[in-house]
């Protein structure tokens, strides 16, 4: 891995707190780097086109409420919470005393147990964004990203 060349590859936003990058983050195209925890490494790439103006803050948007728990990042942290049994057995619980809850807060209270933060790179376009996209999961060939798709 070269951490080293992906920070060449592009201009990167400082990191935030998940939350905080969804607010933050432009409603422009480009990719995005996610981490687990402050300083944890690196787990998920992903990118944004235009999303009809919505961009890269679109797309945390979409995870963000819960709305991507069968695609993309989303997917991966719901994947990886399900895997938990102390988060499981949270959700048992609420079960079990009558609060069950919709799938889509299910992939929301993933999102937040997996303390995500994200940084972020913006491109001309989804075209742009997909190269650059392409070009820091290379450089990551060897880290074992929630990526599906490498």
């Amino acid at each position: 891995m070269d951490e080293n060349l992906v920070e060449r590859l592009a201009t990167w936003s400082p990191w935030l707190p998940f939350a905080d990058a969804v607010v933050r983050a432009p409603r422009l195209p480009g990719v995005y780097l996610v981490r687990q925890d402050a300083d944890g490494g690196l787990v998920y790439v992903g990118m944004a086109g235009e999303r009809n103006g919505r961009g890269i803050r679109g797309r945390l948007t979409v995870y963000q409420r819960g709305k991507g728990a069968v695609s993309g990042l989303g997917e991966a942290a719901l994947d990886r919470a399900l895997a938990d049994s102390d988060f499981v057995r949270r959700r048992l619980d609420e079960l079990v005393s009558g609060t069950a809850k919709r799938a889509t807060v299910w992939a929301q209270d993933a999102i937040a147990w997996a303390d995500l933060h994200v940084r972020w790179a913006i491109t001309e376009d989804k075209f742009a964004a997909a190269a650059l996209e392409r070009a820091v999961l290379d450089a990551l060939s060897t880290l074992p990203l929630w990526n599906r798709t490498r």
